[in-house]
């Protein structure tokens, strides 16, 4: 059986990090941090926005910011030219 991260990295999802600032609600001066991961498709982020809008809409504690980092884990082969060929005995 082949894995559903793998099919969706044939489909072109990729890796995607999201280190997401929120406010404490009881503390609302003081920002925690949490660290989302999760395969995506770049650049819309599909999935990253349902997770957010969830977030919004049922969690307490206000968003401040997001980063987000995307890599795509299949992708083609990297070739390189070579000049010379040398024998060791």
């Amino acid at each position: 059986m082949v894995s559903q991260d793998f099919i969706r990295q044939l489909q072109g999802y990729g890796l995607t990090t999201a280190t997401i600032l929120y406010g404490i609600p009881d503390h609302p001066k003081v920002l925690q941090s949490f660290i989302w991961q999760q395969y995506d498709l770049a650049p819309k982020f599909p999935v990253l926005r349902r997770f957010l809008d969830f977030w919004c809409r049922e969690l307490e504690g206000p968003l401040h910011s997001v980063e987000v980092a995307h890599s795509r884990l299949i992708r083609p082969a990297e070739f390189r030219a070579v000049n010379g060929v040398m024998t060791l005995q």
